[in-house]
């Protein structure tokens, strides 16, 4: 395996986007692109990578604004920018498509986005259908209905106008992770949604490189991601013919214990796309990439 990083401009014209690649020592059969999820970083996917790249694929992805190495010297970590900068870090993960395909034309592409990362790539579908993709995963997403997300991104609205758009609330929190944790309560940490393995959890934790409590211009953003990616006249215009693969645990909170991800395959059926299959992992909660069955993840992805 061989690993390389690379930087390039994001969209929002201030920020450098670091990214990351990791290639097999072979001639490679096929791309997979991850869009990372929430507080993460794309480094964070090493082991995955490393299991692909044992399988002949390329492994890339980079870091979101405000993630990682991706954070402007005049801006604050876990801020993707101002109103509609959803827009930025969709763009960017496009330009890191764009160079990937420029080293490795023709190759199979796959494009997977966790968590957050589900619904920048749901967005991407919808912005850029021509785009060549022939596979998709979407791994720990979900489906709110618009009235819930409007209702937050009121709150979230109001949060920013007392702290301000670069910086968090006890009551973001309390939105966010705090509610995502109540289903596990009681809680040994802060974070017992994220992951059943006590082990990853806590090496999650004690990790320097991650991110920490949404801002509330970030919170804002996402539900304006959530918006715009739950709407079937949005859905409609994405490519039907891209096969979707959708995966989660069975009891993750972002994905509604189950509920929000067969919701998300019932909209995207209902919009005409033509193969989506769905797969729930008995007593995984969101992060199942670091869950104790990982393998077997890996193996159906």
């Amino acid at each position: 395996m061989n690993f390389k990083e690379f930087y390039y401009p994001s969209a929002d014209q201030k920020t450098t986007i670091h990214a990351c690649m990791w290639t097999p020592d072979e001639q490679p059969k096929g791309i997979i692109q991850i869009a990372h999820g929430v507080t993460e970083y794309i480094a964070r996917y090493a082991q995955f990578a490393e299991y692909f790249t044992n399988k002949g694929y390329v492994v890339v992805g980079n870091d979101h604004i405000g993630h990682g190495k991706s954070i402007a010297e005049e801006s604050k970590p876990m801020y993707f920018g101002p109103e509609g900068s959803w827009n930025f870090v969709v763009k960017d993960v496009k330009t890191c498509m764009e160079m990937t395909k420029k080293e490795f034309p023709d190759l199979p592409y796959i494009l997977m986005g966790f968590s957050l990362g589900s619904f920048v790539v749901r967005t991407f579908l919808i912005d850029y259908p021509n785009e060549k993709i022939d596979r998709v995963i979407l791994m720990g997403t979900g489906q709110m209905s618009s009235i819930a997300i409007k209702i937050a991104k009121m709150m979230a609205n109001s949060e920013t106008k007392k702290a301000g758009e670069e910086n968090t609330t006890q009551n973001i929190h309390n939105l966010t992770f705090g509610t995502y944790n109540k289903v596990f309560a009681p809680n040994r940490t802060e974070y017992d949604w994220l992951c059943a393995n006590e082990e990853a959890l806590d090496e999650y934790i004690k990790d320097p490189k991650r991110g920490s409590d949404f801002s509330c211009g970030l919170f804002r953003e996402l539900l304006n991601g959530m918006l715009y990616t739950a709407k079937v006249k949005n859905i409609s215009k994405m490519n039907k013919q891209i096969p979707i693969l959708l995966i989660s645990g069975d009891k993750d909170p972002v994905g509604d214990c189950g509920k929000g991800v067969k919701k998300t395959y019932e909209a995207l059926n209902k919009a005409g796309v033509k193969n989506v299959s769905m797969k729930l992992y008995p007593g995984d909660r969101h992060d199942i990439l670091h869950e104790k069955d990982k393998q077997n993840v890996y193996k159906d992805i």
